[in-house]
């Protein structure tokens, strides 16, 4: 068991942190709201800490999972940041959805005051973290990865290390496209029988069994057909990870015509009011269309 601190208490960092403490590591939790902080201690023992510095002291893995790039900037290297509280030798885990610019510049300080540095996003939604079966896509050294995994598991249905710093934060790229083109698909599907008059429910029990089928079908399709988009991944955030998507195309020279189009689709439902619902309700898009 280590002593860990877990910076960010938001939908996913809650419960993740939350496994941690179950696990009997001794968790120390940091978070910008200190009420989300105390009401965790509350919940599940462990310790607070009023700044990023104050929950790395002594830990020898500092987990975050947070908003942004400035976000992660900020208690990694800002004012009481992680980095300045982490002895030598210490791991610093970044489960955040980031650009791998941010990631690599990270990598690069942590290095340079004698700290590994792990980029390790996320995918599985707050049902993942709730239940402890998230997919981890990692990069950064490979022995600083070795290190870290045992305590990634306890919250993981699979972690691997992609390569090296910034290899995480491409691969969650590669999720956030092919999730993004999934779920206009889905949209399109159900807005279609819909229109059509048949039963969703019966359409999605026979093309689900086939090759139609997807995570994003078996757990969202009857949500979606009730009109309910008060879970999962909010549309904001997934404009926030296609904007990343689309920014590291233009460096790579990838061409994303189909995620650059849905990212103007979930632009829509922002409009809409929507960017707070969950990125299922592109379907709520083609309804307002007719």
């Amino acid at each position: 068991m280590a002593k860990v601190a877990f910076l960010g208490l938001g939908v996913m960092g809650y419960p993740m942190a939350g496994h941690l403490q179950a696990a009997g590591h001794e968790v120390t939790v940091y978070n910008r709201t200190a009420a989300k902080a105390e009401k965790w201690v509350s919940q599940h023992g462990g310790r607070m800490a009023t700044t990023p510095r104050g929950a790395a002291e002594g830990a020898e893995f500092v987990m975050a999972c947070v908003g942004n790039d400035d976000d992660l900037r900020m208690v990694c290297t800002g004012e009481d940041g992680a980095f300045d509280g982490m002895a030598e030798g210490a791991v610093f885990v970044d489960h955040t959805t980031v650009s791998a610019k941010v990631t690599r510049e990270l990598y690069a300080a942590a290095k340079a005051r004698g700290i590994s540095f792990v980029d390790a996003p996320i995918s599985g939604g707050q049902a993942g973290a709730e239940n402890g079966v998230l997919s981890i896509m990692c990069g950064g050294d490979q022995a600083a990865y070795d290190r870290a995994e045992p305590v990634m598991q306890v919250y993981a249905k699979i972690c691997r290390r992609i390569g090296d710093s910034g290899a995480g934060q491409m691969t969650k790229m590669c999720n956030q496209i092919a999730i993004a083109g999934l779920v206009q698909g889905l949209s399109e599907a159900l807005h279609f029988a819909e229109k059509a008059g048949l039963d969703g429910r019966a359409v999605v029990e026979v093309i689900s069994q086939g090759a139609a089928g997807s995570w994003q079908m078996s757990n969202r399709y009857e949500t979606m057909l009730d009109d309910h988009f008060d879970h999962g991944f909010a549309v904001d955030w997934m404009r926030k990870d296609l904007g990343i998507c689309l920014d590291t195309a233009d460096e790579t020279g990838a061409s994303l015509p189909v995620t650059a189009l849905v990212d103007q689709f979930y632009k829509d439902v922002q409009k809409m009011g929507g960017g707070r619902w969950d990125t299922s309700a592109l379907i709520k898009r083609l309804r307002a269309m007719g």
